[in-house]
């Protein structure tokens, strides 16, 4: 009698996930940092930010529990390896579409929905040329600075409400296609278009309103890019080429000490530069076993090296400490942004 031996599955080593414990961690740090954060404004401003509060008196603290809730939920969901790229679009989009709902509603009359009234132009290179044109409004520009501090350029792939639209139209190619290596070199030259415009506006007492068309033509002009160059290429254009905050971003951002890096043994496939919208995984990157200068943290690396070689550090915490502790303060920030981002 003769048996058959089935033989064994072949299985491709995956990226490993984070721990029970490391999620429920970071979970945990996001909830009380929403908490706190929130809290403290709740508590201490005259102002009402919190929209739950402009509608019922004192509902505001209900906002805060239910945003602290929720990024502890965004937590775990950006833990998750193998769909952390799913996630981060969805809830990138989610924190957009609720920002500019918010801003067409005030615009529609609904004051409640405008943060003070006083309405700005929602272009992100605003945070720079507005403050430089206005000789004050360092609001934007210091939150703008506390978030490089902490999460180094996550501004770019997690909080920006424009970007998560180049997002979006660079997913509608499966695969990242390969874009000429100066192109970041781009933001450079219209950062400096910016300023130099807001400086002679400002020296030649312009209008505030020429100054805020201004503004939206240049928005206009990386919808473009977005419309024109992301679709076609699954890269972010508008946020690599274009955006002056991308370059200030993901420059000044390495203020921060968390870093992606790859390990020795790494064959050098490419299936990671597939992925990255952000071109920041090219195979001179992975000779020199580190992301490149235009590399967010996004994460959306990770699940492609099944050899699980791309990794989050800190100094003087492990990978998977590093990814928890990374996570845990982007969660707190989307939920905290969420709650209070309005024009």
């Amino acid at each position: 009698m003769t048996s058959t031996r089935r033989p064994l599955p072949v299985l491709q080593p995956d990226a490993p996930p984070s721990p029970p414990r490391h999620e429920s961690a970071a979970a945990g740090a996001a909830f009380l940092l929403v908490l706190a954060t929130l809290g403290f404004l709740q508590a201490r401003l005259r102002l009402r930010v919190l929209l739950l509060d402009r509608f019922v008196a004192g509902a505001g603290w209900v906002e805060v529990v239910l945003l602290a809730a929720y990024a502890a939920l965004v937590a775990r969901w950006l833990l998750d390896t193998a769909r952390v790229a799913t996630w981060r679009v969805r809830l990138w989009l989610l924190f957009s579409v609720v920002f500019f709902a918010q801003l067409g509603l005030g615009l529609l009359g609904f004051s409640r929905f405008l943060m003070t009234g006083a309405l700005h132009v929602p272009v992100p290179a605003v945070i720079v040329a507005g403050p430089v044109f206005r000789g004050s409004g360092l609001f934007m520009p210091v939150l703008f600075g506390v978030t490089l501090l902490l999460v180094g350029p996550a501004w770019c792939s997690q909080l920006c409400y424009f970007g998560a639209w180049d997002n979006l139209a660079a997913n509608a190619q499966a695969r990242a296609r390969k874009t000429p290596r100066w192109l970041p070199r781009l933001r450079w030259a219209f950062l400096a278009l910016v300023v130099l415009v807001a400086l002679g506006f400002r020296a030649a007492g312009v209008p505030g309103t020429v100054a805020a068309a201004f503004g939206v033509a240049f928005g206009m002009g990386g919808v473009g890019f977005i419309v024109l160059w992301s679709r076609r290429k699954g890269v972010m254009t508008q946020c690599v080429a274009y955006c002056p905050i991308g370059a200030l971003a993901t420059t000044f951002g390495r203020i921060s000490p968390f870093r992606l890096e790859i390990d020795e043994g790494c064959t050098e496939c490419r299936l990671c530069t597939l992925v990255c919208r952000y071109r920041a995984l090219e195979i001179e990157d992975l000779r020199r076993k580190q992301a490149g200068t235009t590399c967010t943290l996004c994460g959306d690396c990770l699940a492609s090296c099944h050899a699980g070689l791309i990794r989050f550090r800190f100094p003087g915490l492990s990978p998977a400490v590093s990814r928890a502790t990374f996570v845990a303060l982007v969660a707190a920030f989307h939920a905290v942004f969420l709650g209070v981002a309005r024009i």
